[in-house]
């Protein structure tokens, strides 16, 4: 359960300003110099100019020069009631899960049914496609998808073309998952052996690689251009996230900013630039498209960060994944880089990527005994928040408020 916003500045002011940063609370400007000004008492302001850099290009911190925010008032394509602090307490509100299963049924079998090869190199690739998955990604495309038809007076009829992108977001999925794998030399993945350990590393870069060639074979087929260019870029960003977290930044304020980068590109791009694929297969207006990919950005954010946490709080049969594995591939994640405010003794640490004789034990327990999991909670919250104000901005459908249900679902997962 989340703590008082005030206990926030227990952190330090690092920690302050970038969760307040985050809530858009004050429009004047501001020096951080080791004083604290208690601005989480402050009355709620409208969403600032400063809050939508952020929640486009992720936050820049710099605690040595003043900043300042402005007031700034958002132009609705639907005028809905402002989102307050609670998420979502609609109980009329259809599970999401549900609502997208019609469309989702044999999802799995017709990625199988593209996956046509020689018989070994089938069973690697078939092998996460058991439907076993939580069809996450799929489910949140073909929601938007008919979302953005609504909105479009289109009746909310899914077109092929966008299950196809449901189908090829989670093909790109999966082979990154499998690559993943190859890179952090895991052993298990949805509560089974990983590809790499049953076939080996060399087999399972090119069972990745094909599930990729195939995907993109079937993106090309959609005929659309500006739809090819979308999904391409998530490939670009899924490579560039991957070598982020191969590296860490000395500055505190660059940590942060380098983590949250590396979280969308590695996490929160695929989701948000597939909800733009689909919206842009069924209308023309690119704020349509821009609240669709912010919808997916902001929730594929706050998915990375409950991840995060989840490595602090869920024990490993829930996970499908030994807990602590970040900590023990040498990543500071949320937890981690909030817990290094109050403990500095994990500055060197995260420096040296947790590589010396009992630093993951350690930096286990400083995380645990600091606000780090209450913290990154409050950030998800935050994405969440500004995911709703987003797709609400479409007209009113049962899909569209399944989205809205859906932040809920993201923060309350326990695997």
């Amino acid at each position: 359960m989340a703590v008082p916003w005030s206990r926030c500045w227990r952190s330090g002011a690092g920690t302050a300003v970038l969760l307040d940063w985050c809530r858009g609370f004050s429009t004047r400007a501001f020096t951080v110099s080791g004083r604290r000004t208690p601005w989480s008492t402050a009355a709620p302001q409208p969403a600032t100019a400063r809050m939508k850099v952020l929640l486009r290009q992720g936050p820049v911190f710099n605690f040595n020069r003043p900043m300042t925010i402005a007031r700034h008032r958002d132009r609705c394509l639907y005028t809905t009631p402002r989102v307050g602090c609670s998420i979502c307490n609609d109980a009329k509100l259809k599970d999401p899960f549900s609502l997208a299963q019609k469309d989702l049924q044999n999802l799995y079998e017709d990625i199988k049914k593209l996956l046509v090869s020689k018989a070994e190199l089938k069973a690697l690739c078939d092998y996460y496609f058991d439907g076993k998955g939580k069809a996450f990604r799929p489910m949140i495309v073909i929601l938007m998808a008919r979302a953005c038809n609504v909105h479009s007076n289109k009746e909310g009829v899914l077109l092929p073309a966008q299950r196809s992108i449901a189908m090829i977001s989670e093909m790109i999925h999966t082979a990154s998952l499998v690559h993943d794998d190859v890179i952090d030399d895991s052993d298990t993945r949805r509560g089974k052996n990983t590809i790499n350990k049953v076939w080996g590393e060399r087999k399972a870069i090119l069972a990745g690689d094909f599930i990729l060639s195939v995907a993109s074979m079937a993106l090309a087929r959609i005929g659309n251009n500006t739809v090819v260019s979308v999904l391409s870029q998530v490939i670009e960003d899924l490579v560039r996230g991957e070598f982020m977290q191969l590296g860490s930044k000395e500055n505190e304020n660059e940590r942060f900013k380098h983590y949250l980068e590396k979280t969308f590109k590695k996490t929160a791009s695929l989701i948000a630039n597939s909800c733009k694929a689909v919206s842009i297969l069924v209308n023309s207006d690119p704020e349509v498209h821009e609240i669709a990919y912010q919808y997916g950005r902001n929730v594929g954010i706050a998915f990375q960060l409950v991840d995060d946490i989840l490595d602090f709080t869920s024990c490993a049969n829930l996970l499908g994944k030994p807990s602590a594995a970040d900590l023990k591939l040498g990543l500071a994640t949320g937890p981690v880089l909030f817990a290094c405010q109050q403990f500095p003794e994990l500055h060197a640490m995260i420096m040296r990527r947790f590589s010396s004789d009992g630093d993951v034990d350690r930096a286990w327990q400083y995380v645990l005994k600091s606000d780090g999991v209450e913290q990154t909670n409050y950030l998800a919250q935050h994405y969440c928040q500004e995911a709703i104000r987003q797709i609400r901005r479409l007209r009113p459908s049962t899909e569209r408020d399944a989205l809205i249900q859906l932040t809920e679902l993201v923060l309350r997962r326990d695997k």
